[in-house]
């Protein structure tokens, strides 16, 4: 498993210089329109929780997302299984990249569902469309977010998926403010992390979250856990909802 440790090293080397042009272009837009002051980003966080902030992957490992042995590494079908997509839901796969779940999601939703894939990076959507019109599925649709806002539909999405992105947000609270917005009444968060608690699973500790940190940043922001699933070889499962909504919580 040493590709992985590397890649993640790689591109947290990447991810810091993008987050750093993002952050000079927003002081220029802010010295030059401060009237714009709700358009600009705020500073990054590199720690949240007790937590260091992992980097956003850059648009050219995108071929690494779709590696043939993914499947068989993170039984990514199983994950499939375990979220329980009805037709004709709405569903955010949030961190999408160049589409490796949507894609899978959207024939579950089938043509009456609609799939809100959401990316940060305009090169990953446009990979994206490309692997969407090979396999014709046209009720996909890109979206590109920012680092503080995921830009979707107030009240009206069945399922947020977050696959090992959740970890690499720069504005954790803005972004979970702008998920618990997006989700209907019953609407859930399925939280997908590399486990930190197993030392087995290849991943540089950067990239992995404990369940323990997981609660510690996701209660305080408005959510409560439902149900968990650990059946996965390397991954943490977790379903919240808001928290007012009616569905029960688990221990």
């Amino acid at each position: 498993m040493r590709s992985l440790s590397s890649f993640a090293e790689w591109h947290r080397r990447r991810g810091c210089l993008a987050l750093m042009a993002v952050v000079l272009l927003s002081s220029r837009a802010w010295a030059e329109d401060p009237a714009a002051v709700e358009d600009v980003v705020p500073p990054p966080l590199t720690h949240y929780k007790g937590r260091e902030i992992a980097p956003t992957m850059g648009y050219l490992g995108a071929p690494w997302l779709v590696r043939e042995e993914r499947a068989r590494e993170e039984n990514s079908p199983k994950l499939l299984d375990a979220l329980k997509v009805r037709p004709g839901q709405v569903i955010c796969d949030l961190g999408c990249g160049n589409g490796y779940y949507s894609l899978d999601l959207a024939r579950l939703v089938g043509p009456e569902g609609r799939i809100l894939a959401v990316d940060i990076q305009p090169e990953m959507l446009h990979l994206l469309e490309l692997r969407a019109k090979r396999a014709k599925l046209e009720h996909i649709e890109p979206i590109q977010g920012t680092f503080i806002d995921p830009k979707l539909p107030e009240g009206g999405v069945d399922l947020v998926l977050l696959v090992d992105v959740y970890h690499e947000f720069s504005h954790p609270e803005h972004m979970l403010q702008g998920i618990r917005r997006s989700l209907k009444p019953d609407g859930r968060l399925v939280l997908v992390e590399f486990r930190e608690e197993d030392p087995t699973v290849p991943i540089k500790p950067l990239h992995k979250m404990s369940r323990k940190q997981i609660l510690k940043e996701l209660e305080p922001n408005g959510f409560r856990l439902v149900e968990a699933y650990e059946e996965l070889p390397w991954q943490h499962v977790m379903f919240f909802v808001r928290d007012d909504a009616a569905e029960k919580s688990i221990d």
